[in-house]
Order: structure tokens, then C-alpha cells, then sequence
């Protein structure tokens, strides 16, 4: 057949003018690429230059410092972010406090001076600041050095004072209001630093935080953008709950641009179980930290960049045994054992271990997703990678008929012969070929987030709608692979 003068994009049919004209159509040439973004929420101290409520890139850390205030909550969740990962394009939205918030605090009192002359390890929400003392000096003077020794870190979370009325004691206050500040863990010598002998400390753990941001100026600063995933310092059930209806929205086929949100709670293994019982969102994974060190805003930030790293890789791989770095975990009797922790499997947390070596490494990064709508218990979306693989696998359909049938027509598989070959026209057929070879050689073949070809290859079925001719509905049935992850045997031995 001869080919039309209507099958090119550039060269206009009445054309009469003399010459060799050559367009160059991409549409065979051209492979979707995947880049993932992460964007951290959190709050900034008053010098921070950024505004509140607005989106920023962040490249570094003392762009950091600079744009949210050296030691703030959002400057140090970048922090721990850029110590894993530069590579992972990275945004905030820094957030004021909010105008009720009231800021949690909590006390040293020292009850007795050291005998020997020996630097205390104090940490601060798992930031360690040595206090020097010398043998002899009292209570007061202890307290003192302490005082000198947190304000004089510009990075820590809290401001310290002598007590106006009990000289002995240290007042600490967390430098911004909100929920939050109540996690701040203090102790010391945590890491077998050797404590100043006959020193006595009690320690009492900040409490009386509360209020944290809205999250509206996150939600209406997210814009249109596709943010695959979300560092979230929050787990006040206002916050979870409108994270989770933004990210359900953007996961519907409307918007085509989901992402997962990651939390961590800190608290007792009840405590911790109760708050994952009462979600349910595949978007959302809270880990559990326990009674740990650590901050619950640098879990969060360190979960993220970690999984967000791994799973912009590939989505179907399990994140088991991955290491997130720096994090600090409880004490050894404080951890929980595996049957609490399979418990909280089934309570919506994701959980970890900690290695020989003391580092914290994710065990099971599951959603909070745990029935369906008519309240049956529902594994479907158990896993974080469930989400994660659909959402590409999502990307790479869209990506192939946007990229090889951008201005196509519609026509019935029956009409097809009649027309000129080289006519840009799709047809049902030319659809399930398309989405089979992707699904095999892709999808399948070079990625692996799926299985069973035949199967998929039988459900397949693509139709024009027979009210709208210019609809192509498709029904696929895509199976994902699954993760190693349990391996049971039963060994029968003989002799």
C-alpha cells in the first residue's frame, strides 16, 4: 500500500515547494526512565531562611543548616539523610510550630559529684555531648557543666538551664513545640563509655509536648508533583490521617502519582501495637523503635532514604537485612524478642533487628494496611513492595503507550486490514501485544516484579468501549512475585 501524507507529524500535506524534508519520529526509540523523589517534612527554628509551607530541593547539609536552623528538627533529618544516600533527589517542606504548641521538658538532677576526674558521655536523643567534670566537684557545679556542655552544641535538640530554686538540677527544653520533643531520650555513657565514678544522675524524660503543624501546607505544597516517597516525623493520629487520605488520592487512577509515607513510633511494645492497630494504609509504614536512643524523626528520615535507595532500584526486592545507619537501638534487655515483634507484624509495624555489631538493620518494612473495606483481614498489601511494584509497573504501561501512541486513532481489530499500514491507528489487538511483550520481556524478563506469563497472557482482554469509540478499556491481571522471606523445613533425619 502507498502511504499517506497524513502519517507524518511535521511535514504538512500541502506542501509544493521543491526539496527533501526528513522528520525524526522517537516513538520507537525512546525507554521510560524512572528517577524517584523523597520529600522530608519537619519543622525549622526561627533563623532558618526558608519559608514555612514551601517546597525547596536539598543538595546538602549545610544548605540544611542554613535553610531550616543548625540543629532544628528538619536540618537534622536531612542530615541523617544526606550520611546514607547523596544521590536520591531530596526536598523539604520545612513547617513553623503551631501557635498552641507547647514544648516538652524534662530534668538531670544530679544527686552526687564524681570521685575521679573523667568526661561523662551524655546523650541527648542519641546525640552524645562529653560533659567535663573533675574529682571532688559537687552537684552544683556538675550541673553547671552540664548546662554549658548541651548549649554549647548548636546541634542539639534541646537548651539547658540551671534550675532557678534546686542549683543541682538541669532543666532541658526541646527547641520546638510539638508532640515530638517527648521522645527526646535522655541518658548516657550509651555507647560503654566509662562513667566518672560515685557520679550520680536522675535522669526524668522530657514529657509535655504538644500540638504538632498541621500538615495542610505539606498537602497543598505537594502540588501536582509525584513524590514516591515521604519522610514523616508525625504519628499523632491528625497527621496520619491526613497523610494517608493525600496518598490514597494520589494513588488512584485519576492522579497516577502515589507515594509511601514513613514514620516511626517510639514507645512500650502495647503502646506500640495499639497505634498500629488502629491503621490501616498501604501508603504508610511506622517502625517501631522501642524504647531506643535515637529520635524518632532521624528513624524516620533514615527509614526512608534507606528503602527509597533500594526500592528505586527495584520495588519487588525485600528491604530485609538492610542497615540503617547511625541509628542508635534500645539497650539489649529492652529489645523486643521475636514474638513480640512477630506480634507486631500482625499489629501494622514494620520492625527491625539489631546485628552483633550493634547496628540496626530493617526486618520486615510492612504497611499498616491489615483488612479491606468490609473489615476482613486482608494481606494483599501487607508488604511495602506490593504498592511500590504496582506503581511501577503502572509507570512502565503508561510510559509505553504515551511514548509509541501519543496521537493514534482508534479502530475494531476487524477494520485494520482495510487501512494503510503505515496509518497511526491502535486497535484491542495492538494493545494486548504491546502490554504481552512488555509484560515478558520486561516486566518479567529484565525486572522480575512479576510471574506467570501464561496466566496473565489467558486473563488479558482489551476492547473498545461500546458507548465511547474513542475508549479502549483493558482488563490485565498482572502476578507479582513473591519475596523470600520465610524459609521453613522440616528436617527428617534417619540413623
Amino acid at each position: 500500500m502507498a502511504i499517506s501524507s497524513t502519517v507524518f507529524n511535521q511535514i504538512p500535506a500541502a506542501l509544493r515547494l521543491p526539496g527533501w524534508y526528513i522528520e525524526f519520529d522517537n516513538r520507537l526509540a525512546g525507554n521510560s526512565v524512572f528517577m524517584g523523589k523523597l520529600l522530608v517534612v519537619g519543622q525549622k527554628l526561627a533563623a532558618g531562611s526558608q519559608g514555612a509551607g514551601s517546597l525547596v530541593r536539598v543538595t546538602g547539609k549545610e544548605q540544611a543548616d542554613e535553610l531550616f536552623g543548625r540543629g532544628s528538627m528538619l536540618a537534622e533529618m536531612m542530615r541523617a539523610i544526606k550520611d546514607v544516600d547523596l544521590y536520591t533527589e531530596t526536598w523539604a517542606i520545612a513547617l513553623d510550630d503551631d501557635g498552641t504548641a507547647t514544648k516538652a521538658k524534662g530534668t538531670i538532677e544530679v544527686t552526687d559529684g564524681p570521685a575521679e576526674t573523667r568526661p561523662l558521655a551524655l546523650y541527648v536523643a542519641g546525640r552524645r555531648v562529653w560533659v567535663e567534670m573533675a574529682g571532688g566537684d559537687d552537684p552544683q557545679v556538675v550541673a553547671q557543666a552540664i548546662v554549658d556542655a548541651v548549649n554549647a552544641d548548636d546541634r542539639m535538640p534541646v537548651t539547658a538551664a540551671v534550675n532557678g530554686t534546686t542549683p543541682s538540677q538541669v532543666d532541658l527544653t526541646c527547641r520546638w513545640g510539638g508532640e515530638t520533643g517527648n521522645d527526646i531520650d535522655l541518658r548516657d555513657s550509651v555507647k560503654g563509655e566509662t562513667r566518672p565514678r560515685a557520679l550520680a544522675l536522675t535522669y526524668t524524660q522530657p514529657t509535655g509536648g504538644a500540638v504538632n503543624p498541621s500538615l495542610d501546607p505539606v498537602i497543598a505544597a505537594m502540588g501536582g508533583e509525584w513524590w514516591n516517597w515521604i519522610a514523616l516525623p508525625y504519628t499523632d493520629t491528625t497527621s496520619l490521617e491526613a497523610i494517608e487520605g493525600e496518598l490514597a488520592d494520589r494513588y488512584g487512577p485519576m492522579r497516577q502519582i502515589g507515594g509511601r509515607a514513613f514514620a516511626a513510633f517510639r514507645g512500650t511494645h502495647s503502646e506500640t501495637g495499639t497505634l498500629g492497630s488502629g491503621r490501616n494504609s498501604p501508603h504508610l509504614s511506622v517502625m517501631g523503635t522501642g524504647l531506643a536512643p535515637s529520635a524518632t524523626w532521624i528513624w524516620a528520615a533514615t527509614d526512608a532514604i534507606v528503602a527509597a535507595g533500594a526500592l528505586a532500584i527495584d520495588p519487588a526486592r525485600p528491604l530485609q537485612r538492610l542497615t540503617l545507619p547511625g541509628l542508635i537501638p534500645p539497650a539489649e534487655d529492652d529489645r523486643w524478642s521475636d514474638p513480640e515483634r512477630n506480634l507486631l507484624l500482625y499489629d501494622g509495624i514494620a520492625t527491625y533487628t539489631v546485628a552483633s555489631d550493634g547496628s540496626v538493620q530493617i526486618e520486615r518494612q510492612i504497611t499498616t494496611y491489615q483488612e479491606n473495606d468490609a473489615g476482613i483481614a486482608d494481606d494483599s498489601y501487607l508488604d511495602i513492595n506490593v504498592p511500590e511494584t504496582l506503581e511501577r509497573i503502572r509507570f512502565e504501561q503508561i510510559s509505553l503507550f504515551a511514548q509509541k501512541y501519543p496521537r493514534h486513532k482508534l479502530a475494531a481489530d476487524e477494520d485494520r486490514a482495510f487501512y494503510d499500514p503505515s496509518q497511526p491507528i491502535m486497535t484491542p489487538k495492538v494493545a494486548k501485544t504491546e502490554l504481552l511483550n512488555l509484560y515478558e520481556l520486561t516486566l518479567m524478563g529484565a525486572y522480575g516484579w512479576v510471574r506467570d506469563y501464561a496466566g496473565y497472557a489467558e486473563s488479558l482482554q482489551a476492547n473498545i468501549d461500546p458507548n465511547d469509540p474513542a475508549r479502549l478499556n483493558v482488563i490485565d491481571q498482572p502476578m507479582l512475585i513473591g519475596q523470600y522471606r520465610v524459609h521453613a523445613q522440616q528436617t527428617q533425619f534417619r540413623r
